[in-house]
């Protein structure tokens, strides 16, 4: 509901900003039935994919189960939409949906961060990105949350001038990202809670190369500080060496794995970064306090 609104609401700002009407929306559904959101509340579709109209753009907006959606009526219509020269987008997972009828081949895309290594194992070939949100041509895709009011304040601003997007933005007493860089490290600001520049980069760095197992002294390199300053900065920030969060790092992502794909849990290791069952089972066991397989089963 959160990332649905976000893609709403700054459209009817705007409306009233420039006291005219500069856009209109539907809602389409798979049918004409009311859509019960994941916080329990019901959403009336105008329309079902079967009458919906052709439209300027389309976004996907899905919870935590789009990797398991599948509906080739919606993809028919949202296929014609593009024929017709429309962009295509999506929110949360809803990137899930796109890639897997072929809609963001060649183009670069996000989704939610709990999501991400699930999608890039199943679309290696996609490009990946762990911004908040990409616009790369007629396609738009954001992590969710109030990343997509980000991502609409760049369409908005694209649309109609800068001044506009700005208005929109402070009608929400929201402060819009400035940055590509803003935009990749800010991911990792929002789930760590992390201010100092040098821990989020290396956190960043160490997300991109989980299945690598990049060496910390390796990661010191690249980041152009010593060892030493990169141990001090995280101890200080996190209170843990960075070998230790990278390690956490790589168990999360072997949990999110779990949760989000049907890899087999010796690829689930592989990809992060374990080369030994055994020693990834118990690992993950004193991590997450169940075996993997009984982590997937619950």
């Amino acid at each position: 509901m959160m990332a649905f609104s976000s893609v709403i609401e700054p459209l009817r700002a705007a409306n009233v900003l420039a006291k005219r009407q500069l856009y209109r929306w539907i809602v389409v559904g798979p049918s004409n039935r009311p859509v019960r959101a994941s916080n329990g509340i019901l959403i009336a579709p105008d329309h079902g994919v079967a009458d919906a109209p052709i439209v300027d753009r389309v976004v996907v907006c899905s919870g935590g189960d789009a990797d398991q959606v599948v509906s080739k009526e919606a993809t028919a219509w949202i296929r014609r939409c593009l024929r017709r020269g429309a962009a295509i987008g999506a929110v949360a997972d809803g990137a899930f949906f796109l890639a897997r009828a072929g809609l963001l081949d060649g183009h670069a895309c996000t989704l939610h961060w709990t999501s991400q290594a699930a999608f890039h194992e199943a679309f290696p070939e996609l490009d990946l990105k762990r911004d908040l949100y990409v616009v790369d041509r007629n396609r738009f895709t954001s992590a969710g949350g109030v990343g997509s009011l980000d991502m609409m304040l760049e369409i908005i601003s694209g649309d109609h001038g800068a001044e506009l997007g700005a208005g929109v933005a402070e009608w929400f007493v929201h402060s819009p990202l400035r940055s590509s860089v803003d935009r990749r490290l800010m991911p990792v600001r929002l789930r760590t809670g992390v201010r100092d520049e040098l821990v989020l980069s290396a956190i960043a760095i160490m997300e991109e190369e989980v299945e690598g197992r990049l060496a910390i002294a390796a990661l010191a390199h690249r980041l152009g500080v010593s060892n030493d300053r990169l141990e001090r900065a995280f101890q200080a920030e996190l209170s843990v060496a960075p070998s230790a969060y990278y390690r956490q790092l790589r168990l999360r992502r072997a949990a999110d794995l779990l949760a989000h794909s049907s890899l087999p849990i010796r690829e689930v290791a592989l990809a992060c970064g374990f080369a030994s069952m055994s020693s990834f089972a118990r690992a993950f066991r004193e991590t997450h306090g169940a075996t993997p397989g009984a982590y997937r089963r619950a």
